[in-house]
């Protein structure tokens, strides 16, 4: 399975679900390729390496791309956006492809608490995502949101 992970500037929340979710996808042993990118391009908030580095997982190397930096950008099975910008400005997709909204707070200008918020949602949505792809079944995006939520 093919998962798009698009967020405005992908430079934070999308950075960290895509490292979430290629993590559990390992973990559980789920073939999943994961990609994120953003409606522009920007670069990676380093209040996100650091609050991925506290948990054991690197954002070092992750490069912040718009969608046509992602290989085959057509040909996805799940595109999940995090913020109602990214929602907004999502191209159509094939009808295959299933879509889903689960929007994050913006952390940018907030201390690391709220950064570290935004990070256990995102961990909570990712491995409740990937425990449900293992099992062959796709969650509706009201699941999703009741996942995240602490």
């Amino acid at each position: 399975m093919r998962l798009l992970v698009l967020c405005t500037h992908n430079s934070a929340r999308s950075q960290m679900a895509e490292a979430w979710l290629k993590h559990f996808a390992r973990e559980l042993g789920v073939a999943l390729e994961v990609h994120s990118a953003g409606t522009e391009k920007s670069f990676v908030k380093e209040e996100a390496k650091q609050v991925m580095a506290e948990v054991g997982l690197s954002l070092e190397g992750h490069t912040s791309k718009t969608l046509e930096e992602v290989p085959d950008p057509w040909n996805f099975d799940l595109v999940l956006t995090l913020c109602h910008e990214a929602e907004a400005a999502c191209p159509a997709y094939p009808a295959k492809t299933a879509r889903r909204h689960v929007p994050f707070p913006d952390p940018t200008g907030k201390p690391l608490a709220a950064w570290r918020e935004v990070r256990e949602g995102l961990r909570r949505l990712a491995r409740f995502l990937v425990e449900h792809l293992r099992e062959g079944d796709l969650p509706s995006e009201a699941e999703l949101r009741e996942a995240a939520r602490p």
